[in-house]
């Protein structure tokens, strides 16, 4: 199509085990493994499975070690969690599971209270021991991660000014400490994007840093996930968060309509028809959708698996 820039590849990391299941009830660990391990048979290389946060505040990933200790490994797949601060990267560093060194910023400052306990600044003052543990143990920044992004319901609206300032004192502190991720991601952490701020967003920050590749981790709260993918493929974008059935959500938004991330085979099966390779086996994916629900017990978001009988 005339004018857009669609590429020819996409590439989905499945937040489905890790952020779907944290807003879940309780959930055995042979039931998470059994997720994790068909999704590991649908092309996807990359699985989020589990979360090293405080188990007094998201209980729901007491087991990640657990779960860690029983995956089964499959070559050409990594089965990864996240931290966001040093006890839980030691966590993560003990369990086994494949690292993704990362760091973060939150625009909004109240939303920063809340996840992390401190202020947006203060927040990013931590990534600098962060970066000091990657470095003894010889671990590479591969990415960073912007959360509120777009918007936040308990500020308000985020400005392109405000996301790219915060993004500036992030990268700055990299730099200092002799660091830089190749990939950053824009995160719309409680679904206020929409598909012309998306667009003006993806401008202003690659114009200002050419050298990065941005990635989307996008929520589908008022309906608009799709569409917000659509406008940053339609920009070029090639790497993307999403959750089959579109599980889950976010524990720290502060409403329970913050939604799951981009339903994994729905945004598979768009890019598929658009003429855009996933490398993904809907088919299967379908499959673990219908499994997803069958384990929460409850129906998910998704829209392809209300179309296709299980089978």
């Amino acid at each position: 199509m005339a004018g857009l820039d669609f590429p020819k590849r996409v590439f989905l990391q499945e937040e489905g085990p890790r952020e779907g299941f944290q807003m879940e009830g309780p959930i055995a660990v042979s039931r998470k493994l059994e997720l994790i391990h068909a999704l590991a048979e649908t092309g996807l290389h990359h699985i989020n499975c589990a979360s090293f946060v405080d188990a007094r505040r998201v209980p729901q990933m007491a087991d990640a070690q657990e779960v860690a200790k029983g995956l089964i490994r499959k070559p050409g797949v990594k089965f990864t969690g996240i931290w966001l601060n040093l006890r839980g990267f030691e966590r993560a560093l003990a369990s086994g599971l494949d690292l993704t060194p990362n760091v973060v910023a939150t625009v909004s400052n109240a939303f920063s209270l809340r996840n992390n306990g401190c202020s947006s600044h203060d927040l990013i003052e931590r990534q600098r021991a962060m970066l000091g543990q990657y470095r003894e143990h010889g671990l590479r920044l591969q990415a960073a991660h912007v959360f509120t992004a777009f918007g936040c319901n308990i500020e308000g609206p985020v400005s392109i000014a405000q996301c790219t300032a915060c993004l500036r004192e992030l990268l700055s502190v990299c730099r200092e400490e002799a660091a830089w991720p190749p990939v950053v991601y824009l995160c719309d952490t409680v679904g206020a994007a929409n598909p012309a701020q998306v667009r003006a967003l993806l401008e202003a920050v690659r114009h200002e840093w050419p050298d990065i590749e941005f990635a989307l981790h996008l929520h589908d709260t008022r309906g608009m996930g799709l569409a917000n993918a659509l406008a940053a493929l339609q920009m070029g974008v090639a790497r993307f968060d999403a959750s089959i059935g579109g599980l889950g959500g976010c524990p720290f938004a502060g409403h329970v309509g913050a939604s799951g991330n981009i339903c994994t085979e729905d945004l598979a099966f768009m890019c598929e028809e658009m003429g855009i390779a996933t490398g993904l086996n809907l088919d299967a994916l379908l499959r673990c959708a219908w499994l997803a629900q069958d384990i929460v017990g409850h129906a998910l978001p998704g829209r392809m698996m209300k179309t296709v009988r299980p089978v």
